[in-house]
């Protein structure tokens, strides 16, 4: 999961295609335009336009068929359930709740894997309360050092039998884990916080502008947001069977 998190988070920054070249604003209208219309869209003819439109996104912006693979197939499984809970015996309706969270799935890894993380919490921090903004921003480089600590964590315990014999000392064992690492993420946090007093914290952590410059590759997401617009209302008129 680190490995994942790390690529994704790699591959915003070091992209070269089109679509890293926009400015985050222009992407996060895209995002939520194809989002937006994979929720409403009412039959399977506008959302199998959708997918064919999420999966040239992620291809174009070159990222790794791995992770595109990972991205559809995924919410799959929890689409199922949810398919199988409200089964009425008609395979469209299955079909259109399948692919709505795999439209956003792929929408989403398009949208991260295309924008460096500062630039895509600028935005998000100006319409939230600061603390709010300021602390999604610090979590987010968190992550990454909290997985690969439970990680590690993880084949100590597997490489000393923690994880064998009965279930009681499995189960003490894993909350003594658990709580070395609430512990660690605690320690990290107050570290944290007085290396950015000493270097003088303003108040807001990212005072980044990037997000908003517009360039010459953002007409090409505006056109994908007119594509997605103009392609689900006329679609939202086809008979769906």
């Amino acid at each position: 999961m680190i490995n994942t998190f790390a690529q994704v988070d790699y591959l915003a920054s070091a992209g070269r295609s089109v679509w890293h070249r926009a400015s985050a604003f222009t992407k996060l209208l895209a995002a939520l335009a194809a989002v937006g219309a994979a929720v409403f869209a009412p039959g399977w003819p506008a959302l199998a336009v959708l997918l064919v439109t999420a999966i040239a996104l992620t291809v174009t912006a070159q990222l790794p068929p791995r992770l595109i693979l990972a991205a559809a197939t995924t919410p799959i499984l929890f689409a199922l359930l949810f398919v199988l809970a409200s089964w009425h015996g008609h395979l469209v309706d299955a079909l259109v709740l399948g692919m709505r969270p795999v439209i956003s799935s792929l929408i989403a890894l398009w949208l991260v894997g295309t924008t460096p993380y500062p630039d895509l919490f600028a935005p998000i921090s100006r319409v939230m309360p600061r603390a709010l903004g300021d602390g999604l921003f610090l979590t987010y480089r968190a992550v990454f050092t909290l997985l690969d600590r439970i990680e590690r964590l993880w084949k100590a315990l597997f490489l000393r039998g923690a994880l064998e014999g009965p279930l009681r000392r499995r189960a003490s064992m894993m909350g003594e884990a658990v709580g070395t690492v609430v512990l660690y993420g605690f320690e990290r946090s107050q570290r944290l916080y007085q290396v950015m007093h000493l270097r003088g914290h303003s108040g807001r952590i990212c005072g980044c502008r990037h997000w908003l410059e517009v360039r010459e590759e953002d007409a090409w997401v505006l056109a994908l947001v007119v594509w997605i617009l103009l392609s689900s209302l006329y679609l939202s008129g086809v008979p769906r069977t």
